[in-house]
């Protein structure tokens, strides 16, 4: 008999949140907030005008919609709500820990201070540990940007090193393999932060840039990264490595029907660390429960299946064994009581 799995269900379960980008969590109503305080004057007047602007089928289209929306993030204390306003979430969804992704080039070039972004950001994850949420931050590169942007914006952030954790690769992958940042990847490696990148869903030479990841680069995580099924000798190797998945299955609906949800289950029945989160929920319909109950409705997952992909988050997480162990035993405290 099957278990029908329910909403109440994946939002209790505790979780652990790897791929969210604190720019995608901009809700309408707090981008019109901003835009108010700070007097700029947008091109839509309302939460329904804003929310009918969200319309993308790719990854490029989604770009020229996610970068602009940026404009209304000026002082500090539009980077701590920001940030707290997803966090409140993120505790309503019983996410136990979160690494955040945060995109500096994408503010700097517009002349707001790294200290601005960072100082908010990282003020707003302290004062989450009030919700019982920890958090931790990840400064990624914009890989359509110079790589000498990426060096000096590095060389920008390590006076700031104790405020984040690692560094990792996102936005337009076209013609931007992560090779093309090996050496800021090196050095940030040289520094003691750890390292990840977007391997995005159907790209062109896809399965190229996963492997550069992987193998030269040596990533300790991939996100997205479920085109990798098209090679089994790098699945072996991810799963050899231990090395986790961030797969984000509403984000996946816009470019392709099936979220490349029969991909997350082949790579999680064979073991990969493949894990479920939100990505840019604000744009994309919903945090990381709805990704949770959306892939265990439209694949009728199973119970076991769900608390392996959480399991999967907490593994592959950038925390202390002794943390890993702690969330890992309420996790299962959770699965025997449901």
């Amino acid at each position: 008999m099957t278990t029908v799995i329910t909403n109440e269900f994946t939002k209790k379960l505790p979780k652990c949140e790897l791929h969210v980008h604190i720019e995608g969590t901009i809700e309408p109503e707090l981008k019109l907030k901003l835009a108010q305080r700070n007097h700029i004057a947008l091109t839509e007047t309302t939460v329904e005008d804003i929310q009918k602007s969200y319309q993308f089928n790719d990854l490029a289209s989604f770009l020229a919609v996610y970068y602009p929306g940026m404009s209304v993030l000026i002082t500090e204390e539009d980077f701590y709500d920001l940030a707290f306003d997803y966090l409140r979430r993120a505790a309503d969804n019983n996410v136990r820990h979160v690494e955040i992704f945060f995109d500096p080039q994408a503010h700097t070039t517009r002349g707001i201070a790294f200290k601005t972004i960072i100082t908010g950001l990282h003020r707003a994850i302290v004062d989450a540990r009030a919700l019982n949420v920890d958090a931790a931050l990840i400064m990624c590169f914009l890989r359509d940007l110079p790589k000498e942007s990426a060096r000096q914006t590095l060389l920008e952030a390590l006076p700031y090193k104790d405020k984040f954790i690692g560094v990792g690769l996102d936005s337009d992958e076209h013609n931007n393999p992560p090779l093309k940042f090996a050496r800021q990847f090196e050095d940030a490696a040289a520094h003691g932060l750890h390292l990840t990148t977007h391997c995005d869903i159907d790209q062109k030479d896809s399965i190229d840039h996963i492997r550069q990841a992987l193998e030269i680069m040596e990533v300790e995580r991939l996100d997205h990264g479920t085109n990798i099924v098209e090679d089994p000798d790098l699945v072996n190797f991810v799963i050899k490595k231990g090395i986790g998945l961030t797969s984000c299955p509403l984000s996946n609906s816009f470019v392709t029907p099936d979220m490349k949800g029969k991909e997350l289950i082949d790579l999680l029945n064979q073991g990969v660390k493949i894990s479920i989160h939100s990505d840019d929920p604000a744009y994309f319909g919903g945090y990381i429960s709805d990704n949770y109950y959306k892939m265990a409705t439209d694949f009728n997952l199973s119970k076991e299946q769900l608390i392996q992909l959480a399991r999967n988050s907490f593994e592959s997480a950038w925390i202390s064994t002794d943390q890993k162990e702690l969330y890992l035993k309420e996790l299962e405290q959770y699965a025997a009581k449901n």
